[in-house]
């Protein structure tokens, strides 16, 4: 499976670095698109300065970084789409410019082709609260067949440190992704 990984400037980088470690690790993945905006760069940078995304280019040759001004590339095409695409974080100007059509960038791009090919695409909002046009823009994209999965953690699993309360959103991305995952453990047997 070949996998878009798209990150905007939203609070969240996080969410992204866990999600591509998942991906990495996954036999089910034998691609990744990585592509970030200029602003998820220096919200990365401030964020997590401990993490660099460029270091995943060479682990394990799964992950491919696109420049998000590039058009040129495999995921800009509905001939050699990706499988899926996932924005993670995906900022509410990103949102509104996806639900218009307006692709000035890969992602957006990417995105377009996505919904035109009919092809999976999970939007992971971070944002709160909602205003209207934020929840029309988001009722337009899951009218178009994305996935709108916000990014809300759950506290059924009982999680005692940053990750784990991160990896409950991780898990749901995967489960609709369809990728195996045997890392997160539910802590409560009647909620297996």
């Amino acid at each position: 499976m070949k996998i878009t990984l798209a990150i905007t400037g939203a609070s969240g980088t996080i969410y992204a670095h866990r999600l591509l470690q998942y991906l990495i690790n996954s036999e089910q993945v034998t691609a990744i698109y990585l592509v970030m905006s200029d602003s998820a760069k220096l919200v990365a940078e401030h964020e997590l300065p401990e993490v660099s995304f460029v270091d995943y280019v060479v682990s394990g040759g799964k992950v491919e970084l696109l420049d998000n001004n590039d058009f040129f590339t495999p995921i800009a095409s509905g001939s050699n789409s990706a499988d899926a695409m996932v924005i993670l974080p995906a900022s509410m100007g990103s949102v509104g410019r996806i639900a218009g059509g307006i692709s000035g960038d890969l992602i957006a791009r990417a995105a377009d082709v996505m919904l035109k090919e009919g092809k999976q695409i999970i939007i992971c909002p971070r944002e709160t609260p909602f205003s209207l046009i934020h929840l029309r823009n988001l009722t337009t994209l899951k009218e178009s067949g994305a996935t709108i999965l916000p990014t809300v953690p759950s506290f059924y699993s009982h999680p005692t440190t940053i990750d784990e309360l991160v990896d409950t959103v991780i898990e749901r991305i995967l489960n609709q992704l369809g990728i195996d995952n045997k890392g997160f453990k539910w802590r409560h047997p009647s909620l297996r």
